[in-house]
């Protein structure tokens, strides 16, 4: 089976899922903080909980490492998701107020006509984002692939990257042979020698180098955005209190991401405490990544509306959108260019 029909199958079952969970999002609500809202309209944050997605190594551990967990003047209820794809499904069911993914789940999350609007975003600099092969390989180039198994998690920003280098080199999904493997899945099919590539990101790029024997093929740098971003329920916004513990707590994630550039080791320590992967790798995840948060606007929504344009070009995503629909600079403030 190609990638391209496992993805479009994918994008279909997507909106099945998403549809069920707007039907669910509207029996139930967003927030349930409209009590923290005093009679003159201020906020008191002490009486809202923050309904929070994360994925592990994520935005808990950024701001563990960055010593403002138990800092917040509202309470965050931590939710773990494996990847960015089944985190975007809790947002739309209202499960969670907002969580932090990738660059790609959005956009299929919004092909699907999920409710979520993205609020805030940061750049990693793309260098982690990577294919990456067996050291003894005989691959030598991304046009090497034609023919070969690769590995990659549908709807990640791997995915995104794995198709933009396959168009850089002039060939297409339909020259590869597509493992859709979640990583930890991947890593030991690669490992084994199962496939012939993988399509990953940090700090599974560096555990691969250092503990399955590959070698980076090609990185993302230059050529993809390497953005990572906040997104948030729209039902969840309307309500006031949440809107304004939001909105301080992507002020909280913006700063520990300038942080972190700055105390590497620290928070490469405390990202291999709350992964369980080797202090040695996510220090070189560490060492490949510059965090630079950045505000919401035309460069940001034109660079994932080429992206959106491009899976839906390739038929990875059913039909042609607006990006712009599914982003707001309502928190700009909050989040000021680095």
């Amino acid at each position: 089976m190609s990638g391209r029909t496992t993805l479009t199958r994918k994008a279909a079952a997507l909106a099945l899922v998403l549809t069920g969970a707007t039907a669910l999002a509207a029996c139930s609500s967003a927030s349930g903080n409209e009590e923290a809202v005093r009679k003159d309209g201020t906020v008191d944050l002490s009486k809202v909980t923050l309904e929070v997605g994360d994925q592990k190594g994520g935005s808990q551990a950024l701001l563990k490492a960055a010593g403002e967990i138990g800092r917040t003047p509202y309470k965050i209820d931590w939710k773990s998701f494996t990847s960015g794809p089944p985190l975007l499904e809790a947002l739309n069911a209202g499960a969670i107020d907002l969580g932090g993914v990738g660059n790609t789940p959005p956009l299929f999350a919004a092909a699907a006509k999920s409710n979520l609007e993205v609020v805030s975003g940061a750049t990693m600099g793309a260098k982690g984002d990577a294919i990456v092969v067996p050291k003894d390989s005989d691959v030598t180039s991304v046009a090497d692939l034609k023919g070969k198994k690769v590995a990659v998690a549908e709807g990640s920003s791997a995915n995104y990257n794995l198709l933009a280098q396959l168009t850089k080199a002039g060939l297409s999904y339909d020259d590869i042979s597509v493992q859709n493997l979640q990583p930890a899945d991947a890593l030991a099919a690669f490992t084994a020698g199962h496939v012939d590539a993988w399509a990953i990101w940090d700090p599974y790029t560096s555990q691969a180098e250092l503990e399955g024997k590959g070698r980076i093929l090609v990185d993302g740098a230059g050529l993809v955005n390497g953005m990572t971003f906040q997104a948030a329920n729209p039902d969840a916004l309307d309500d006031k209190a949440t809107a304004a513990a939001v909105e301080d707590y992507l002020g909280r994630i913006a700063k520990a991401q300038v942080w972190s550039n700055t105390h590497r080791d620290q928070w490469a320590k405390v990202w291999a405490e709350e992964t369980g992967l080797s202090p040695k790798v996510t220090r070189r995840a560490v060492d490949r990544r510059v965090a630079k948060p950045v505000q919401i606007g035309p460069d940001v929504i034109g660079s994932e509306q080429k992206m959106a344009d491009t899976f839906v070009a390739n038929k990875l995503l059913p039909g042609k959108f607006d990006v712009a629909d599914f982003f707001t600079d309502r928190f700009n403030s909050s989040v000021p260019n680095s």
